[in-house]
């Protein structure tokens, strides 16, 4: 069922065009008629000319020119857009900067996620961008120190080059240093936004323990952490390509294969610090899809997300109309018809 709520002209001041060109049309087939009266007269008697004009209909004449006129005056309505019904939008996560924080440490080599923690990440992190980006994005790379690997951008190809080269070699210090990784990707941001977001995606072994207390330190900075885990809590034991290209388990000092587990609970500590939230990755990175729904949560909360009404267009309408009437114009002649005397 059609709304007619709000109806109303969007550009109404072309409505003028609908009244001043009609009536200047009919001056101007007035002034014609004229014209043509004047012109018989001069080259033929009255009688010859009321011989000549007896097929010749002035009713039709006059009826075409009125169709012309409500054309004209239809395609002045077009003009000025008649709109009536209404149509919201909002704007969702729109033109905010995010920076994704990588975990690039050998842990992520763990296959507890398939391929691995780290692809798995990646192809999440990748999907997610090209699907829901709307803002510049940004990627910082991470393990016992952190870098910068692609300022805000909104050159989503680039962004793309620079995940693709991220594995557990580009950051040659081992560790896990969470702390320094926040930090990182505040000093990304810009000073000036209202609002820094930073999503985080790593298994959570905070080995040197800083994540927490930076997180609470950053809060105060506006900066909002989302914290996505990868892994299990069961862990995974952790593989490396050894000097001659083979996969062997990493082992610690007594010998004993290194398990990696989802530490869930320092990374909901994280978030938590800073107003954002915790969620697993899963198998298909539906976590980054909750992260989006969460963004856009705070926005409604925080008054950021506005809600946008238009008109609906309805200019077809008169379109329409008018091109009906000027079919219907060019199918009526201007002789009687037969038999017909006016």
């Amino acid at each position: 069922m059609m709304d007619f709520s709000h109806p109303h002209f969007e550009a109404p001041q072309w409505l003028l065009l609908a009244v001043v060109a009609p009536a200047l049309l009919a001056w101007l087939h007035h002034r014609a008629a004229v014209q043509r009266k004047q012109q018989l007269a001069q080259i033929a008697s009255p009688r010859f000319v009321e011989e000549l004009t007896r097929s010749h209909s002035p009713a039709r004449r006059r009826f075409k020119n009125g169709l012309l006129l409500l054309a004209l005056a239809l395609a002045g309505l077009a003009l000025a857009r008649p709109q009536w019904g209404e149509l919201k939008s909002s704007s969702q996560w729109l033109g905010e900067d995010v920076v994704f924080v990588l975990d690039g440490s050998y842990s992520m080599l763990s296959t507890d996620v398939r391929p691995n923690r780290l692809q798995r990440a990646k192809l999440a992190i990748n999907d997610f961008v090209r699907l829901h980006g709307r803002g510049r994005v940004g990627l910082v790379g991470f393990a016992g120190s952190a870098f910068l690997q692609c300022p805000l951008t909104l050159d989503y190809d680039a962004f793309e080059t620079a995940l693709q080269a991220l594995d557990e070699k580009t950051i040659p210090i081992p560790g896990t240093d969470i702390g320094r990784a926040l930090r990182e990707a505040n000093h990304a941001m810009e000073k000036n936004s209202r609002r820094k977001l930073v999503v985080l995606l790593t298994d959570g072994e905070d080995l040197e323990k800083g994540g927490v207390a930076t997180a609470k330190s950053l809060a105060t900075n506006g900066v909002v952490v989302f914290t996505v885990g990868l892994g299990s809590p069961a862990g995974s034991e952790i593989q490396m390509l050894n000097p001659v290209g083979q996969m062997e388990l990493v082992r610690d000092a007594k010998g004993e294969p290194v398990v990696s587990r989802l530490d869930e609970k320092t990374l909901t500590a994280i978030a938590q610090a800073t107003g954002g939230n915790y969620f697993p990755l899963g198998q298909l990175g539906e976590g980054l899809a909750k992260v989006r729904s969460a963004v856009e949560t705070l926005d409604r909360a925080a008054g950021l997300q506005r809600t946008h009404s238009r008109g609906v267009e309805r200019f077809y309408w008169p379109v329409a109309a008018g091109l009906l009437l000027l079919v219907v114009e060019s199918l009526i002649g201007t002789r009687r018809a037969k038999g017909i005397v006016t």
